[in-house]
Order: C-alpha cells, then structure tokens, then sequence
C-alpha cells in the first residue's frame, strides 16, 4: 500500500451526502497502477469556499454531486460542451490555478441506454429537475426518445427542463405510468429523511418494462428492490456512478485503465 507522502496528487468529492463509492474506486485504482495519488471525500459546509480550496491547494480533480452541480457553474474558469450544453457539472479539473467544469454523468446515462437497447418508441417518466436530471434528460433526448415526460414539483425548474428537450411536464408523478420510469431525486438515498421511501409507487413498476435510479448509494434501493421482485429490467445508480467514475479518472490521470481493472474497482468499491 502507498503510505501518504507530501508528493501525492489528490483529488476529492464534494458531496451533501458523501459515500465511500468515489474514495474506493479511484484509490484501487491508483493503487492499481502504482500512481501516488489519493482521493477523499468531502460534505463542504461552504461550496465557495471549498471550490477556492480546490485552486488554492493544488487539488487535481474534484467530483460534484448532489445539490452542487449548477451552483458550482459561477466558480469555474472554464466550461467544457460536456458541462456548458446542459448546464450541468460533476466534474471539475484543476489543470496550474485554472478550474475546468465537465460532465460525466451524460455520458453514463448514454451508456447505460445503449447497453440495456432500450426502446426509442418508449414512454419515458423522468423525476426530478436538478443538474443530474438535465445530464438524463438529454442523455434521452439524443438517443432518440420523443415521449418523455418531467415529474417535477418545482414548476420553473420543471417546465424550462421540459421545454429545453421538447418534452412534457407534470407537476406530480402519481398515476402517471411509463415504460421507462427513472427516478432522478434522493429519495431512496442512504442517510436521507426518505431513505425507505419508493420514488414511484408498486402501480407504475408493474407499468413498467424498466426502472432505472440513479441514486447511487445503496447500489439495491428501494426501487431497484421492488422492481426485481416485480421482474422488471432495471438500471442502477451504482452502474452510473462507475461510468461516470470512470470518465472523471481518465480526465483526472490521463490514463485508461483496462476493462478487467475497472471491473476488479467496481467489485471492490461494491464490497463496502
């Protein structure tokens, strides 16, 4: 094991709810590889202050999650398309004082469309309007799917991200089912006030044909429980969260690593 030495490169997570998802992926593979690098996660008390903590001390890469991804856009140099095309950022990479903003998360969600085949000719009910929300929707919108509706109480927030991908919007998801429902809020989040809650009720996944969440921490919620039992395909948070990992790596190290040590980093940050 690499001992902590002043010549490390470290990056972090920043995070309302941080997990040891990001700390045991990257650290196996640093380790992996023999890099003298570190990563840590962090639940900043002062986004601001955090982001200058990040220029100040050299940080190389710094991951952003849940509720920062669009408060961070005002701190940044640089915007990369992957961020600026939806407004949206996970992943910030220090590159000698100067801060550029990515989006990994679109990518994941890409991904994860195209490996599971899902049907473009789909219903699609997305919940939530936040910065990952816009990463999904998009991810949607550019895979072909046209009959997608935004469940989002926020009307503002809800309409605009409706009206940006010319979808359709409703203020509540109850009783509205879909082939395709995907939870994009924290309920179901571990350490949340609704970690035991169902983001959509036993009546919309039987509707359904799959149950994507991409809350990443359980990898098995709630919904992704209720949805095997129910026999439906499903797509978890924790198969995002090593996608979207695994771009933020390669932004963060320059280097790829192969197939089997991304597998052997999932299995490990898995085991937790």
């Amino acid at each position: 094991m690499t001992m902590l030495n002043k010549d490390m490169t470290l990056c972090i997570s920043l995070s309302a709810r941080p997990s040891n998802n990001g700390t045991r992926f990257h650290n196996f593979l640093y380790e992996a590889l023999g890099l003298n690098w570190i990563y840590k996660a962090f639940a900043p008390t002062d986004l601001a202050q955090a982001i200058a903590g990040v220029r100040g001390l050299g940080i190389r890469g710094c991951a952003v999650s849940m509720p920062y991804k669009e408060d961070v856009i005002a701190l940044v140099d640089r915007m990369d398309a992957s961020a600026s095309a939806i407004d949206s950022v996970n992943t910030i990479v220090n590159d000698d004082g100067v801060l550029t903003a990515y989006n990994t998360d679109y990518s994941a969600i890409a991904q994860l469309i195209e490996r599971n085949a899902l049907d473009t000719e789909s219903s699609v009910l997305l919940r939530g309007s936040g910065g990952m929300a816009k990463a999904t929707a998009a991810a949607f919108r550019d895979a072909g799917f046209t009959a997608v509706t935004i469940a989002a109480r926020n009307e503002e927030r809800g309409r605009a991200l409706a009206d940006l991908y010319g979808f359709s919007w409703t203020p509540d998801s109850d009783g509205v089912s879909a082939d395709v429902i995907v939870n994009i809020t924290p309920i179901g989040m571990a350490g949340g006030a609704e970690a035991q809650s169902l983001s959509f009720d036993e009546e919309q996944i039987a509707a359904a044909s799959v149950v994507f969440d991409v809350v990443a921490l359980p990898a098995e919620t709630p919904l992704i429980t209720a949805a095997r039992a129910a026999g439906k395909t499903v797509i978890t948070g924790a198969e995002v969260a090593t996608l979207q990992a695994l771009e933020q790596f390669v932004l963060y190290t320059g280097i790829r690593p192969t197939t089997e040590q991304v597998r052997a980093a999932e299995e490990f940050m898995r085991a937790q």
